[in-house]
């Protein structure tokens, strides 16, 4: 009798976790570019980047994302990680733009990236992470992307 409890309890378990699962939304993974990266201070010990991103969804469906978690490398090397600070919403098959504020010592990133670059101004990105969701159960996105963007110094 207990062992009959026990297979039903089971079965029961299995029907309600498959119907978790069924009612997690179905999404394309949203593209993630790197529109630019322009030095807006630094010294020797420090500087501060704006990395500009731009986001497309190609879903029928809004997506409110409360932050982005990620690596970016600059020329393989690894340039900054972080989560980005605010909200925000992308239309159903529409697109936005935001900033990240980076912060990197002459050391580790910035040194290593002036010597692999010799005077180019077009540098290849990998960015990959998780784009953390607000919607039901899809709560993380992985994502990978890469390419290549110019780089700027702004005064």
């Amino acid at each position: 009798m207990m062992m009959r409890y026990a297979g039903m309890f089971a079965l029961a378990c299995v029907l309600t976790f498959s119907g978790c699962a069924s009612l997690a939304p179905k999404l394309e993974t949203p593209r993630l570019t790197l529109v630019g990266a322009a030095m807006t201070s630094g010294d020797i010990f420090s500087q501060t980047f704006v990395v500009r991103m731009h986001v497309q969804n190609p879903n029928n469906r809004d997506l409110p994302i409360r932050g982005i978690d990620y690596q970016l490398f600059l020329e393989g090397d690894r340039f900054a990680e972080g989560v980005t600070p605010r909200p925000f919403v992308v239309p159903a098959n529409g697109e936005t733009e935001f900033d990240i504020i980076v912060r990197t010592n002459f050391v580790s990133s910035i040194g290593r990236l002036l010597t692999r670059l010799q005077g180019r101004r077009q540098v290849e990105y990998l960015i990959e992470g998780r784009i953390l969701t607000d919607i039901g159960m899809l709560r993380k996105i992985p994502f990978r992307e890469s390419g290549v963007v110019d780089l700027e110094t702004k005064r």
